[in-house]
């Protein structure tokens, strides 16, 4: 940036204004840098992972499925039931073994606050594993 010139005085006046078109141009260099190096360091690493020693966890002999349908009704092992008598139905069902997981369905068309209020009953009574099934994608349900 020049300053102004006075014809007035022999002597130009200092300019003090810090010139940044070469800081622009570092800048502008470093940012293609940047951008042409950023993919390069998402490159996939192979990495020879170590096996699972872990014994996989059986399925249940007897599932314990829980189903809320379109129009609301609880079924559990093809009985309908009311949200009141579900605990006694649950306990008899898993044989009151609260580390049972309960597999809970329920069509889409129902109410969030309806499925909220059948896990609320079944945390309340002690069955804390839950399980929300559905179909994937192109299965028959």
């Amino acid at each position: 940036m020049a300053g102004p010139i006075h014809n007035n005085r022999d002597e130009l006046i200092e300019n003090h204004a810090i010139n940044v078109t070469p800081f622009i141009d570092v800048v502008l260099v470093l940012l293609v840098v940047f951008m042409v190096a950023a993919p390069l360091s998402t490159v996939d690493t192979p990495v020879d992972l170590p096996s699972s020693t872990a014994i996989p966890t059986p399925r249940p002999d007897n599932p314990v499925f829980l189903t809320v349908t379109r129009d609301g009704n609880l079924l559990l092992a093809q009985e309908t039931l009311s949200t009141a008598m579900l605990p006694a139905a649950l306990n008899a069902q898993t044989g009151q073994n609260r580390e049972q997981r309960i597999f809970l369905m329920a069509d889409k068309a129902v109410n969030y606050g309806t499925v909220m209020a059948v896990m609320n009953v079944l945390r309340d009574n002690g069955y804390l594993k839950i399980a929300l099934t559905g179909v994937e994608e192109g299965q028959n349900p």
